[in-house]
């Protein structure tokens, strides 16, 4: 098995690589190759059998140059601090390649929420903001849900920080449930705005998207939404999407040549993504290899999981049909796997511009918190549409410009952001 990428290592090499490129002032990227805070911390939580059990916890804060810092919350076995700085690195990229009022930050537990009663998951959702609420808020940094976390999960943290601070304080946190402070269409933002970046792409490539295919890696929340707005958006269809099966340990791929029926997945996939294989085989499914939605003779390939599974070695094994690789997950693609996309001429969509639909429609969530007004579902998707359609075309823009890799694009159009911000402000 291929030795596994650092990931903060590779937020830095891919910040470096357009640093020499833009020629950017030494001191910008001094201060930009490294987040600006970090947390770590022990949670004592009482288990159901009466013992304690100490989890570790991490919060970190990269810039805060545009705004109050922004990124979830990962309760994942394998969380370590440098995955952590990786995506709150991704974080400042993506709220300023959305234009959005934000900075990056992210938080994590190293916990298999599988593991966890509902009680249990309660209070150590709770005994997280115990140890972050003098440095979390509205106006400092706002977490809100990822891997292993949910909108009830949200709840309970925005519930415990408003006691602690003595005040209702809905803006604390997004990804709420609604009626609690949530937003209408913040379940399938992510997946809605990858798709509306497909589409887009779709349209520069002069590419009529009624009949196209796609494989996605993944069925959680943002793949099962991108399955279903590749379809019901784009007329086209998915024919593979993969899972990890927690129960034994494995991944899987679930193929329908004809198409599959995401919201049938939907109904026997568990909350952490988890594809029951008996009752997909009974509906026409084959199941094969984790590996196998990658070499599909699709026309988008759609990573929606984890990060690092386009790789040096698996990159080439990408069919040669394939015409556009739209990155839902964070960090996705080597910079080994980015040459090999180079040389083939396939278009990539990078992830903190592809999957940016979710910190959009949190941002959202907040302007309604703070009106206290909120908007129906076509009103926030419609917003969020027009989010996604002019950062794509941003980067687009500056991709035809200045003759650069689309992933070097919106580094370009991020960094420059967050590089005015820091110099009106004083900070250089």
């Amino acid at each position: 098995m291929a030795k596994k990428t650092n990931p903060f290592a590779l937020a830095q090499a891919q910040f470096d690589h357009v640093a020499e490129q833009m020629n950017l002032d030494p001191s910008v990227r001094q201060i930009l190759r490294w987040p600006l805070r970090e947390f770590r911390f022990q949670i004592p939580v009482r288990m159901d059998d009466g013992s304690i059990q100490v989890f570790f916890g991490f919060r970190v804060q990269h810039n805060d140059s545009r705004g109050p810092c922004k990124g979830g919350i990962r309760f994942a076995a394998n969380e370590t601090i440098d995955t952590v700085r990786a995506l709150a690195t991704w974080m400042t990229w993506k709220c300023a390649v959305a234009d959005i009022p934000l900075g990056g930050g992210k938080g994590g537990v190293v916990v298999d929420p599988a593991t966890l009663s509902t009680g249990e998951k309660e209070r150590l959702c709770r005994g997280w903001v115990d140890q972050m609420w003098r440095n979390i808020g509205p106006r400092m940094d706002v977490p809100a849900p990822d891997v292993g976390t949910n909108a009830q999960m949200m709840g309970w943290m925005m519930d415990e920080y408003s006691k602690l601070v003595g005040e209702y304080t809905p803006g604390v946190i997004t990804g709420k449930p609604l009626g609690s402070g949530g937003s209408q269409g913040r379940t399938e933002a992510t997946g809605f705005g990858v798709i509306v970046t497909v589409r887009e792409a779709m349209k520069h490539l002069r590419m009529d998207s009624r009949g196209t295919t796609a494989a996605i890696q993944g069925f959680g929340n943002v793949a099962q939404w991108a399955a279903i707005h590749f379809i019901e958006m784009l007329g086209g269809k998915v024919v593979s999407v993969s899972c990890w099966d927690r129960h034994d340990r494995t991944a899987y791929t679930f193929t329908k040549e004809e198409g599959i029926d995401p919201y049938y997945l939907q109904k026997i996939t568990d909350i952490y993504g988890t594809i029951d294989k008996d009752q997909a085989v009974r509906a026409g499914y084959t199941v094969e290899d984790g590996d196998a939605w990658l070499t599909k003779d699709v026309d988008v390939l759609i990573p929606a999981a984890i990060e690092d599974v386009l790789t040096e070695e698996t990159a080439p094994k990408v069919s040669d049909r394939v015409k556009i690789i739209a990155e839902g997950a964070n960090g996705p693609s080597t910079l080994e796997a980015d040459e090999v996309f180079k040389q083939r001429g396939i278009f990539v969509i990078p992830d903190f511009l592809c999957n940016a639909g979710g910190v959009t429609c949190s941002y959202f969530e907040q302007v309604q918190n703070d009106m206290n007004y909120y908007w129906p579902r076509e009103e926030v998707l419609t917003k969020l549409d027009a989010k996604m359609t002019n950062a794509f075309k941003g980067v687009l823009e500056m991709a035809r410009e200045h003759d650069l890799y689309m992933r070097d694009a919106a580094y370009w159009v991020a960094i420059r952001r967050v590089e005015t911000a820091m110099r009106l402000r004083g900070w250089i």
